[in-house]
């Protein structure tokens, strides 16, 4: 059963193409919330589920921080900030051949995986250098 399109879904939907940086739920809200104040969370949160189960946005868990939703959904990977909470795409190659790999050593069917990777961003070094630390 196909699942329909609402206003308030492609309102989410537009937020996040809008929002490049990967935003969570929480920015994705407060985006919709400026223009449209009467949205609740729970919409925002719901539209956000259902738009990932259909495959047109990604979910990105992070362990220490609140998921992130893309609309790149091919595999690709991405980079965290641990500063400033920055976070982009990476344009290096997915590596496919890991999810096989890790299938022989653990038994798993493998679905696919993420991986985020962590560090300082530019701006951030630049800044803590300029401030003598």
């Amino acid at each position: 059963m196909k699942k329909r399109n609402t206003i308030q879904k492609n309102l989410v939907l537009k937020a996040i193409r809008h929002l490049t940086s990967h935003p969570t739920a929480e920015e994705v809200y407060l985006f919709i919330r400026d223009e449209y104040p009467d949205i609740s969370r729970a919409t925002v949160y719901r539209n956000l589920n259902s738009l990932t189960e259909e495959g047109q946005i990604k979910r990105i868990s992070i362990a220490d921080s609140a998921d992130r939703f893309d609309v790149t959904t091919m595999p690709h990977y991405h980079i965290r900030c641990v500063s400033c909470g920055a976070f982009f795409d990476l344009k290096i190659p997915y590596f496919k051949d890991i999810d096989q790999k890790v299938a022989e050593e653990t038994g798993f069917l493998m679905e696919d995986h993420d991986i985020v990777f962590r560090g300082i961003c530019r701006s951030c070094r630049e800044e803590k250098k300029a401030q003598g630390d």
